[in-house]
């Protein structure tokens, strides 16, 4: 009964880990598959948001535990939220439009001084120390037949899973969700149907920042917030979305939960050092591009040159 409690314990942990993973690697994916650009300044922009909701958090919170507690965090990740769409809007207009004609490797560069901006000035503006974001709630573990559940990563899959549900019918059934699909295909042929591109790019890029906002917000509980703190998330996630198949949201998700799952049992069975947790991602993207370099779920592209 033990090995099957600390299997399904594993099991949460991951799962947990992997929904984070996967709610970034969503900004990724979609980013690319219209544009076909790689936005590298995405985990700084889950930084930012992470700094907006933490203050706002701060500011309406009130002095004790309750229920208008609860009500200021969602609205603090709301806050977030908002502040890292516009933010991603911005920063799509004036760092990555004018390099849309460009070479590839125009606006990858672009993407990368976008994210050493961003992280330097949050340096600068908020200082390199990190800020502790409170638990709005007791965060005492439950016990569930030998499997310790916090309420921290129940608050993380319910949160994540209503994102993946409400992005996937978006994209799926709404008019716009059509639009980005259509973008996506073949974006002359989809201005040419009257599709206002710039507008559905714009739109593109702020559901994926809030996006990483969201898992921003949700990991700061646990893991602080600090000016570089979606340097390596970032990246885990973009390995995530290549691993499921980068350009396709099913992919996205797939792959963010699968690495959260890799994460967990690589440590936890194969007795993979914590310190070097990390690499596992990046063997498994290594792996990836070997044998099936198009992702799971990803469909392969001959490119003509």
């Amino acid at each position: 009964m033990g090995s099957i409690s600390e299997f399904f314990q594993h099991l949460m942990n991951g799962l947990t880990l992997g929904g984070i993973y996967a709610l970034i690697a969503l900004g990724y994916t979609m980013v690319y598959g219209i544009l076909k650009f790689i936005n590298f300044a995405h985990g700084d922009i889950l930084m930012v948001g992470s700094y907006i909701g933490l203050f706002t958090f701060n500011a309406i919170r009130g002095q004790q535990m309750g229920p208008w507690t609860i009500i200021a965090f969602f609205i603090a990740m709301i806050a977030g939220m908002l502040f890292s769409a516009a933010l991603g809007v911005i920063i799509e207009r004036i760092a990555y439009k004018p390099l849309r004609k460009a070479t590839r490797l125009a606006p990858l560069l672009s993407a990368i001084g976008v994210s050493f901006i961003l992280s330097n000035m949050a340096a600068w503006v908020w200082g390199t120390k990190s800020r502790k974001l409170d638990y709005p709630f007791d965060n005492t573990p439950i016990d569930i037949k030998g499997v310790s559940i916090t309420p921290h990563q129940i608050l993380i899959l319910v949160v994540v899973v209503i994102m993946m549900i409400s992005l996937k019918l978006f994209v799926d059934k709404s008019r716009i969700g059509k639009a980005m699909r259509a973008t996506s295909l073949d974006q002359d042929t989809a201005k040419l149907m009257g599709i206002k591109a710039d507008q559905i790019i714009a739109i593109t890029f702020a559901i994926g920042s809030a996006l990483a906002a969201t898992a921003g917000f949700l990991i700061a509980l646990e893991i602080k917030v600090y000016p570089s703190m979606g340097t390596m998330t970032g990246l885990k996630a973009f390995v995530a979305a290549v691993v499921g198949g980068i350009g396709n949201i099913s992919g996205a998700m797939l792959g963010g939960i699968l690495l959260g799952l890799l994460e967990t049992f690589g440590v936890a069975l194969l007795g993979i050092p914590y310190g070097l947790r990390d690499t596992i991602a990046f063997v498994a993207l290594i792996i990836i591009l070997l044998f099936k370099p198009e992702g799971l779920l990803g469909k392969a592209e001959k490119e003509k040159v």
